[in-house]
């Protein structure tokens, strides 16, 4: 007889439901997160056996762990599993039988569990993006430091002349101390970030689908791909308009009979694909292909709806890129939106 898993993961526990086919619960038990406390409760379940779990705060290794292991693993979208959220009596062993039941209904909300290949790149990739945030907020700090004392200079404070502008400048102890070691992390960072663009470098240039998308403009290397750790597979989409949708830049829509009011744009998905799409239309929207159009909703609408705009164009543009470069590769005709 088959079973369906649904599990409510924790960071240190995580409740476990096994529900039968005809929707009795057999065993509903809090185990400890962890390899051999999980394959002790399921690991005699036959292999393929389905099991849904949310896309909650550090849920890689259970995937990891199920994939490993034959089962069937599926990844719900918590925000749309409207069961959980508005279940009256709420708690872990409601939620992780309720998880097994939509899964055994067919009813369940997935996301898309992206592979091992590419959780591993968009982990890269968030890490190499943190760490240049990391330094930017540090140089933020030194020039606050310099401004509240009253130093300010228009060329650079990072080249030979700036660091010896900031040596020389007459600051309190503390604020020294502060100056000295913003510095001294930002220069901890720069082999840091430096390993990591080798390594992307060469997955760049590994993955001819970079090439492709780095014809847009404003796209480099590291806007490509991150595009592609975030999109996975472009299959998923069935056009470039649900591709803009998952990716959070298309409006909301409020409609009651006759009226329909079109709000700002839901910012659902991935906020990293969000980001990254921004910073490259902040460069795009000054390039021939695009600056009629950034200049024109930018008089109607203003500068940042004008950059969104932008923004989704060119996400349209890469589904239709990276779709023709599939179906070139498969011998079929292109898919159109």
């Amino acid at each position: 007889m088959s079973v369906y898993v649904g599990i409510d993961v924790h960071r240190k526990r995580s409740q476990v439901a096994v529900v039968t086919e005809d929707g009795t619960v057999q065993l509903n038990k809090n185990v400890v997160n962890g390899s051999e406390p999980f394959l002790r409760l399921i690991g005699d379940l036959p292999s393929g056996t389905p099991v849904a779990f949310e896309a909650a705060f550090g849920w890689s290794w259970l995937a990891e762990l199920l994939e490993d292991y034959g089962f069937e693993a599926h990844l719900v979208h918590p925000l749309r599993c409207k069961a959980i959220a508005s279940a009256r009596l709420k708690n872990d062993k409601v939620d992780a039988a309720i998880l097994a039941q939509l899964l055994r209904a067919d009813l369940l909300p997935e996301a898309w569990l992206a592979p091992p290949r590419v959780r591993q790149l968009r982990a890269l990739l968030r890490h190499r993006a943190s760490l240049v945030r990391l330094g930017t907020q540090l140089r933020n700090r030194i020039h606050a430091v310099a401004a509240d004392h009253g130093y300010d200079r228009s060329a650079s404070y990072w080249t030979g002349p700036g660091r010896g502008w900031l040596a020389e400048l007459d600051l309190p102890a503390a604020s020294r101390e502060i100056v000295g070691d913003c510095l001294a992390v930002i220069d901890g960072l720069a082999p840091l970030t430096g390993r990591i663009d080798g390594e992307l470098h060469a997955r760049a240039r590994a993955d001819p689908r970079v090439k492709v998308l780095r014809t847009l403009p404003g796209a480099g290397e590291f806007t490509a791909l991150v595009m592609l750790a975030e999109i996975g597979d472009i299959t998923r989409f069935g056009s470039a308009r649900k591709l803009a949708s998952w990716a959070g830049l298309t409006p909301t829509v409020r409609g009651s009979d006759l009226k329909v009011r079109h709000g700002h744009i839901s910012k659902q998905g991935s906020a990293w694909l969000r980001w990254v799409m921004n910073q490259a239309a902040q460069t795009a929207k000054r390039s021939p292909e695009f600056a009629a159009t950034y200049s024109g909703i930018a008089k109607r609408r203003g500068k940042k709806i004008a950059t969104i705009a932008v923004s989704r164009k060119l996400l349209t543009r890469a589904w239709h890129l990276l779709s023709e470069m599939q179906a070139a590769e498969a011998g079929t005709p292109p898919r159109r939106p």
